[in-house]
């Protein structure tokens, strides 16, 4: 690196310090040289360098405002070449420097300041050369980490070798993905993610109200963000070496982070299939026991069925994939192998279970509380179906878990329930074969939905506003933004096409149901 000591050094330079300023300023970086005989060259100083100056101007400018116009300009240091008409430094001007704390050196009368440049120049260009052969190295560490698998752990693990840096890498989920150096909370990663959604992204996170850190985006292929690359210090902490480090860092991350995530599709595909075969029924049971063989889970032992939700408003995919990962650690904690799945509005895991539904209780209250904490304190609940026999004997468990779920969503109640906690019609509709209760749903409102797809009309709409608000006409038709008599209109219609009028309690039961029968047969 050129500095100041680094040149005076070198003896045939013959530079002398005559004023070192504060400790530590002769080994800071310099920028470049710069020489000047100007009274006042503060507007053509940049910050950092090193001025050179014969003092032609000491003749007709006091030392005091030319030191002051240098120090004003940020300059590394001052050098006085001495000449025929100076042979030695003035005294004032070495006093000046030292008040301003501004480095003094002295240049023999011998060396003109092309040498010095010379010098300078030889200097940076090592230093360029070897941090362009480093960067060559690093990437060729990077790249044979990647191949070996060595994943964002090995990358980070390799950039720590050249710079002792704090690093972390967190994808938008809030999920870490790799560290080296310090660990954060989950409020803090939550806080590094939210980052990564901003536009345009900042350079600098505050993880917290001490703590900042510097940001490098993890982009897909198409120029998506993924995940950030985060240093540990403040950006104004870092040299450019540790900046170029970092950026580098980030670009080869990019490529593991996208087989990750490639990798992530994959196993969400092969698990949402394997929901799909258990909710299908017994027809595809051989199916259910080979994936489950796949994942660790005996087929033929007894099975716990749990769901797991959140809110509507937290439940984003984000949320869920931090869900699903608590409830790993949870079943892992207790050394249990489990199947986790998480789906659009939920995370169901199965697990082998030889224990008493109470136990299964606990561990649901265990997996509601971490998952709570992942998800910074969003009420969690949790859905417990009976434990089957076999993989054979899932799909009831698993219907009856994701309904207690919608259940304890609606309410305020606890947070874990068993099937038998809990009584309304949903557990019910829950039992019955999906084929069964679609055949049921569209014999009722076939002739309306066959009216709104031939007609442009709503009246599957109307309908299910109507129950929602109790059979309230004025208030179903505020929520509709119609005239009273326009939903009357509607109803009669949809009286005449289904048979059954919604002023009878038997009929409005059947539609009611109907409506709720293709909302349970839809879900997945």
């Amino acid at each position: 690196m050129l500095t100041i000591r680094t040149l005076v050094s070198d003896p045939a330079l013959g530079l002398r310090v005559v004023t070192p300023g504060p400790a530590g300023r002769l080994d800071v970086a310099i920028r470049w040289l710069h020489t000047t005989e100007l009274p006042d060259p503060s507007l053509y100083i940049r910050p950092g360098e090193l001025v050179l100056t014969n003092g032609l101007w000491l003749p007709h400018h006091p030392v005091e405002s030319f030191v002051d116009a240098v120090a004003r300009a940020r300059a590394a240091g001052l050098v006085f070449g001495l000449t025929s008409q100076t042979p030695e430094i003035p005294p004032d001007l070495a006093e000046s420097c030292r008040s301003r704390d501004l480095p003094l050196i002295e240049l023999c009368i011998d060396v003109a300041f092309t040498k010095l440049t010379k010098a300078a120049s030889h200097i940076q260009n090592e230093v360029l050369q070897a941090e362009l052969t480093a960067t060559v190295h690093r990437g060729d560490a990077l790249a044979e980490s990647l191949s070996r698998g060595g994943g964002a752990a090995g990358v980070l693990e390799i950039l720590r070798r050249d710079r002792d840096l704090p690093l972390l890498v967190v994808d938008r989920a809030a999920r870490r993905l790799a560290g080296i150096g310090r660990e954060l909370t989950n409020e803090q990663l939550q806080t590094a993610a939210a980052a990564l959604n901003l536009f345009p992204p900042p350079l600098e996170v505050a993880i917290t109200d001490r703590t900042s850190a510097a940001l490098y985006l993890i982009e897909g292929a198409m120029g998506e963000i993924n995940a950030g690359l985060y240093c540990l210090a403040p950006l104004a902490e870092l040299t450019a070496a540790d900046r170029d480090a970092l950026a580098q860092a980030a670009r080869f991350l990019s490529l593991e982070v996208a087989k990750q995530q490639a990798v992530h599709a994959i196993e969400a595909r092969f698990a949402g299939e394997l929901l799909e075969m258990i909710l299908s029924g017994p027809g595809r049971a051989n199916e259910v026991t080979q994936r489950l063989h796949t994942y660790g889970v005996p087929p033929d032992q007894p099975l716990a069925v749990l769901a797991i939700a959140a809110p509507a408003e937290a439940a984003d995919a984000g949320a869920l994939q931090t869900i699903r990962a608590a409830v790993s650690e949870v079943f892992s904690a207790h050394g249990l192998p489990a199947f986790t799945c998480a789906r659009s509005r939920d995370v169901v895991a199965i697990a082998p279970w030889e224990r008493s539904i109470e136990d299964v209780t606990r561990l649901a209250h265990e997996i509601s509380g971490k998952a709570s904490q992942r998800v910074n304190g969003q009420r969690i609940v949790v859905g417990i179906g009976e434990i089957a026999n076999d993989a054979s004997a899932l799909r009831e468990p698993l219907v009856r878990a994701r309904e207690i779920c919608e259940v304890l969503l609606g309410s305020n109640g606890p947070a874990v329930a068993i099937f038998t906690d809990i009584a309304t019609y949903r557990m019910l509709l829950g039992l019955l074969d999906r084929r069964v209760l679609h055949h049921f749903s569209e014999q009722v409102l076939g002739p309306i939905r066959g009216h709104d797809d031939r007609v442009h009309t709503d009246l599957e709409h109307t309908l299910r506003t109507f129950l929602d608000h109790d059979g309230q006409w004025a208030t179903t038709a505020s929520a509709l933004h119609v005239h009273v008599n326009t939903l009357r209109n509607r109803m009669a219609r949809i009286g005449e096409l289904t048979g059954r009028d919604v002023n009878r309690m038997a009929d409005r039961i059947d539609l009611f149901l109907a409506l709720e029968a293709g909302t349970v047969e839809g879900k997945s």
